[in-house]
C-alpha cells in the first residue's frame, strides 16, 4: 500500500531523576554526598533511507515515543542515557509543525538525520548541591521532562521528470514502455491511484527518474479527483511532460484538456508552471489525431516543444527522451521553501517559550502563575525534602514572582495555584 501523508504525535523521552544518597562505608567517617545524576532522556530522530518508498510503517502507529532516561544511583553512578527512537523515512520526506504548517524538516538524502525533539535533562543529583556551607545537601532534581509535538509527515517523490495530464491520456502506458515500471493499465478513468517511479535510460547512455501520476481532472488543486493527494508528488521534478490525448478519443477538445491542466498546475504551490515543460502529443495512432494536432499548433500561443509519440507503437519515443534529458541538462533543482518556511534554525526547537511566567485571576478570586519555564522548574523539583522546597522557593524569588505577585495585589496568607498546587504566600 502506497501512503505518503501521515499525521503523529511524537514525544521525546524524561529525563532519569537525581538521587539523594550518601557514602556509608566502614572506616570512612563522613563518607559525604554520593547521589548521581539522572540519564538525559531518548531523542526523536528521523532519517532517510533511500530503500524505503511509503510511510506505510506509521499509519498505524499515531503516537511515537523515546524512552526515558534512568534514575541516578548511589556511588555517584550516572544513570543511562535513554534510547533514541530512530524513524527511517523515504528520502523525499517533509516534516511539518502540524499546529503552525512550519517545516520542521527536509529529508532529501540517505542517511541524513534531523533530530526533531531532544530528550529531557536528567535531574541532578545531590552531589551536584554541594557548596562549602552545605556539604551534606538532601537536594536531588527530579528529571526534566520530554517534549510532546503534533507532526505532519508528506512524502514528495524524488523524481526528475513528472508525468501530468487528464485521465486516460496513456501516461501510464508511456511509463510502461520508456522503463521498467509496470502500472495498471486499463480502459477507465482514474486506474493509477497512487504514483509510480520508473528509471529511464536514454540511447545515448543519460537516464534519469521519472513519475506517473494519477490523471488530473478540474479542480484538482482544490482538492477534486485526486488531485491534492498526488499534486505533492510533482512538486520536486525539474521537467514536466504533459501528456495530451492527441486523438480525442473521449471526445473532450486536445487544446481545452491542454488548459485545464495548466490552470491546475498554475493554481497549485510553487508556481508549478514555471517548471519547463514538453507537451506529449500521445495517441497519434489513430485516425484524426494529426487533424487534431494541427488545430492545437494553430491554438497553442506557448513557447514549450510539442513532441508527438505513440505510447502503444513506440513511435518517436527516443526523440522524446533525448529532448527530455536535454532539458534536464539545463535545468536545475527547485527550492521549495524559502529561510521563513522553516520553524527555527535550531531544528528541535519548535515553540517559543514565550514570557518566563504570567500571572491571571482564577474564577475562584485564587491567583494562578502559569508559564513554560515556571512548568519546567515546578517539575524537576523534588518537593519531598524541605530543603529542595526551600530552593524552589529562592528560585521563585529570583524570577520575580514575588514581586509580581505584590504589584497584583496578593497578600500575606492569600493562596496562589501553581499547576494545580495550591501554596500560601508568605510575605
Amino acid at each position: 500500500m502506497f501512503v505518503d501523508l501521515v499525521n503523529l504525535k511524537i514525544k521525546s523521552g524524561k529525563g532519569g531523576d537525581g538521587m539523594i544518597a550518601f557514602r556509608r562505608e566502614k572506616y570512612v567517617p563522613k563518607g559525604g554526598p554520593s547521589g548521581g545524576d539522572g540519564g538525559r532522556g531518548g531523542h526523536i530522530i528521523f532519517e532517510g533511507d533511500e530503500g524505503l518508498s511509503t510511510l506505510l510503517d506509521f499509519r498505524y502507529n499515531k503516537i511515537l515515543q523515546a524512552t526515558e532516561g534512568e534514575n541516578g544511583m548511589t556511588k555517584r553512578m550516572h544513570g543511562k542515557t535513554g534510547e533514541d527512537l530512530i524513524l527511517r523515512v523515504p528520502v523525499g520526506t517533509t516534516i511539518y509543525n502540524h499546529k503552525n504548517d512550519k517545516v520542521l524538516a527536509d529529508i532529501l538524502e540517505h542517511g541524513q538525520r534531523v533530530t526533531i525533539l531532544e530528550g529531557g535533562r536528567g535531574g541532578r543529583g545531590n552531589v551536584q548541591f554541594t557548596t562549602s556551607r552545605n556539604t551534606a545537601p538532601e537536594i536531588a532534581e527530579k528529571g526534566e521532562p520530554g517534549k510532546e509535538l503534533d507532526i505532519r509527515i508528506e512524502l514528495k517523490l524524488l523524481a526528475d521528470v513528472g508525468l501530468v495530464g487528464m485521465p486516460s491520456v496513456g501516461k501510464s502506458t508511456l511509463i510502461s514502455v520508456i522503463s521498467k515500471s509496470r502500472p495498471k493499465i486499463a480502459d477507465y478513468h482514474f486506474t493509477t491511484l497512487s504514483p509510480n517511479l520508473g528509471v529511464v535510460g536514454v540511447n545515448d547512455g543519460r537516464s534519469f527518474v521519472c513519475a506517473d501520476l494519477p490523471g488530473l481532472i478540474e479542480g484538482a488543486s482544490l482538492g477534486q479527483g485526486l488531485g491534492l493527494q498526488f499534486l505533492r508528488h510533482i512538486e520536486r521534478t525539474r521537467v514536466i511532460l504533459h501528456v495530451i490525448d492527441m486523438s480525442a478519443y473521449e471526445g473532450r477538445d486536445p487544446f481545452d484538456d491542454y488548459n485545464v491542466i495548466q490552470n491546475e498546475l498554475a493554481s497549485y504551490k510553487f508556481n508549478l508552471t514555471n517548471r519547463p515543460q514538453i507537451i506529449v502529443a500521445n495517441k497519434m495512432d489513430l485516425p484524426t489525431a494529426k487533424e487534431h494536432l494541427e488545430s492545437f499548433k494553430e491554438r497553442y500561443q506557448g513557447e514549450s516543444l510539442i513532441i508527438p509519440i505513440s505510447a502503444a507503437t513506440n513511435d518517436n519515443i527516443q526523440f522524446l527522451l533525448q529532448k527530455t534529458a536535454d532539458l534536464l541538462d539545463q535545468t536545475s533543482a527547485f527550492d521549495l521553501y524559502q529561510e521563513e518556511d522553516f520553524i527555527d534554525t535550531v531544528n528541535y526547537t519548535f515553540e517559543d517559550p514565550g514570557e518566563d511566567f504570567t500571572i491571571t485571576l482564577g474564577d475562584d478570586n485564587v491567583y494562578e502563575l502559569q508559564g513554560e519555564r515556571l512548568k519546567r522548574l515546578f517539575e524537576m523539583t523534588d518537593f519531598s525534602t524541605d530543603q529542595s522546597i526551600k530552593r524552589f522557593a529562592r528560585q521563585l524569588r529570583s524570577m520575580g514572582v514575588d514581586d509580581a505577585l505584590r504589584k497584583k495585589g496578593v497578600q500575606n496568607g492569600d493562596t496562589v495555584r501553581l499547576f494545580g498546587f495550591e501554596f500560601e504566600f508568605v510575605d
